[in-house]
């Protein structure tokens, strides 16, 4: 399946995780995925998306508060993570990591796998313009896939 990580610091976690420190590992099940009836998928391509929320402090004048370390915005950064509000939501740790000559490209009629992962909230990915054919929304690869899905639904780890 696919599992999102994340450190554990005793009273850190929160500040860790919405400050970039997770990602995702993917074990394949070891005879390859199946559509859930045993035959073998295939794949030319996998890519990853990596779903992150940031919540970035501002001064009295609305400006992006900068500070000498991270650890000295700690207690700011907690406080505006309370609001549940992120100041950016970004994919692949960096705006446009995934846009113009970065975007995921495929080829007509090539299988891509993507792992999607959001350590931080509840996400929707959405396909425009086509759909994923067999979908593990929950990771868990020895569940059956979801079919012929355009949009569905990933839990925050």
């Amino acid at each position: 399946g696919v599992f999102v990580y994340h450190c554990a610091p005793p009273g850190m976690v929160p500040w860790h995780v919405t400050s970039g420190m997770n990602g995702a590992i993917m074990v394949l099940p070891r005879e390859g995925l199946t559509d859930g009836h045993g035959k073998e998928l295939v794949y030319d391509k996998i890519y990853y998306v990596g779903e992150q929320d940031f919540y970035i402090p501002r001064d009295e004048n609305g400006n992006f508060k900068k500070y000498e370390s991270a650890g000295d915005a700690m207690a700011d950064t907690l406080e505006v993570m309370r609001k549940l509000t992120p100041s950016h939501i970004v994919f692949n740790g960096a705006v446009g990591a995934l846009t113009g000559e970065h975007a995921l490209q495929a080829a007509v009629g090539e299988k891509v796998l993507i792992v999607h992962s959001q350590a931080n909230r509840d996400t929707r990915p959405h396909l425009i313009g086509g759909h994923g054919d067999y979908v593990w929304a929950t990771g868990k690869f020895r569940s059956p896939p979801d079919l012929d899905q355009e949009t569905w639904f990933i839990l925050a780890a």
